[in-house]
């Protein structure tokens, strides 16, 4: 999108307050779009405002509560959704999980995605606007040691496409689009799972090794007993 086209249009981006949401805050608000940030951490969206002045709109809510999405939908109108917002996965291998950890991000991030591409369907938004759902690349390539985050963010990808072909159906003309960046270290989440997956590797393994040895231990005492 070029400066011409985002000056008099409205961008609302949900989890600004930090990583990909707080970057895409950023640029449409240079391109000239008016820009509702929407996080739960009022100090880190006070620092953003502070950051881009007095002209970004910030709004403090829980992004997956269902009437959040109805009411800054409606308030709102926005031209371009973009939704960012999602929760931070334990780094675990799948048996140190409880379901609890392991569906965190289907209680989030799926959650939230359904409330909001539901309401930019019923509001719906006008024709033109653009609805942007994060997935990511553990979409397609899975994450074996986030627990249920690349299913959840699987299910993100396919209810943006079925978004897609109700709005076609019904001749909405709103653009449901899903993307699907990789984790990069530049933000607090890749950062994060950077450092957790290193140390459950090293766990894990710590735990093979004594596995190993505790095996040969037990093998070479078998032995000794059948010469016995």
């Amino acid at each position: 999108m070029t400066s011409s086209n985002q000056s008099s249009s409205t961008a609302l981006v949900t989890g600004a307050s930090r990583g990909f949401g707080r970057a895409i805050a950023s640029a449409l608000h240079a391109e000239g779009a008016k820009v509702v940030a929407v996080a739960r951490n009022a100090e880190l969206l006070a620092s953003l405002r502070h950051q881009l002045g007095g002209t970004l709109t910030t709004e403090v809510a829980d992004v997956a509560d269902p009437v959040v999405a109805g009411t800054l939908i409606e308030r709102y109108r926005p031209d371009t959704l973009i939704l960012n917002a999602g929760a931070e996965p334990l780094y675990r291998p799948l048996h140190q999980h409880t379901w609890e950890t392991f569906s965190r991000n289907w209680d989030v991030d799926v959650r939230h995605a359904f409330h909001w591409i539901r309401e930019a369907l019923l509001l719906p938004l006008q024709p033109g606007s653009t609805v942007i759902a994060m997935s990511s690349g553990a979409a397609v390539a899975g994450s074996p040691l986030s627990g249920g985050y690349a299913g959840a963010k699987s299910t993100i990808r396919f209810i943006t496409g079925y978004a897609a072909d109700e709005s076609e159906r019904a001749g909405l003309g709103i653009r449901f689009i899903s993307v699907l960046p990789k984790l990069t270290p530049a933000t607090e989440l890749g950062r994060g799972r950077w450092r957790r997956t290193r140390a459950a590797t090293a766990s894990t393994s710590a735990s093979t090794s004594r596995a190993s040895a505790q095996a040969s231990r037990t093998t070479r005492s078998a032995r000794q007993r059948s010469t016995w």
